[in-house]
C-alpha cells in the first residue's frame, strides 16, 4: 500500500513528510516572538483560537539563507497530539510512494542529523529522477517543541 507524501523545498533540496500530519498549507506572516526563544522558533500564530508555534524548518536544520518571499509557506502539522507550523521555502506536491520506491538513508555527516530521515524516495517520471528525503517530522517536530518549552519556563 503506498503512502503519500507532501513534497516541499528547503533551499536546493526537495523533502518529503507523511500527508497524514498536515493539517493545512497557509501563506507565511509574520508571527508574534517569543523572548529567548531558539533562533529556528520564529514564534506563535493564533489560527482560529489555537496558539501555533511556528518553527523554520531552514534554520532548524541548518540551510544557508531562510528568505521571506511570496512563495514561503507554513505547513501546519498535527505531531504529538500538538499542531505546530514549519516553515518552507515552497510546497511542491503529494507523491505516492510504495515501499519499493523508499530507500534506506545513507549514512552520511550531512546538515540534516540522519535521526530525522526516515529514507530516500525515488521518483521517476519519464527521464527524470527525483530524490525526496523523508523527514520524520515527529522526531523532529519533537526536538523543536523542547525548545519551545524550555524558553517557555524561562
Amino acid at each position: 500500500m503506498p503512502k503519500e507524501f507532501l513534497s516541499f523545498r528547503l533551499g536546493g533540496e526537495e523533502y518529503g513528510i507523511d500527508i497524514l500530519r498536515v493539517q493545512e498549507i497557509r501563506s507565511y506572516e509574520a508571527p508574534t516572538r517569543i523572548a529567548n526563544a531558539l533562533p529556528f522558533l520564529k514564534g506563535v500564530v493564533n489560527l482560529r483560537g489555537v496558539i501555533v508555534p511556528i518553527v523554520d524548518l531552514r534554520l532548524k536544520l541548518g540551510c544557508e539563507t531562510a528568505e521571506y518571499t511570496d512563495c514561503t509557506v507554513v505547513i501546519v502539522l498535527n505531531v504529538r497530539d500538538r499542531v505546530i507550523g514549519a516553515v518552507v521555502d515552497s510546497v511542491s506536491d503529494v507523491l505516492a510512494l510504495g515501499a519499493d520506491s523508499i530507500k534506506a538513508a545513507p549514512e552520511m555527516n550531512a546538515s540534516v542529523d540522519a535521526n530525522y530521515i526516515m529514507g530516500i524516495g525515488c521518483i521517476k517520471s519519464g527521464d527524470v529522477e527525483r530524490m525526496l528525503i523523508l523527514t520524520d517530522i515527529e522526531a523532529l517536530m519533537g526536538s523543536a517543541d523542547m525548545g519551545l518549552m524550555d524558553s517557555a519556563r524561562h
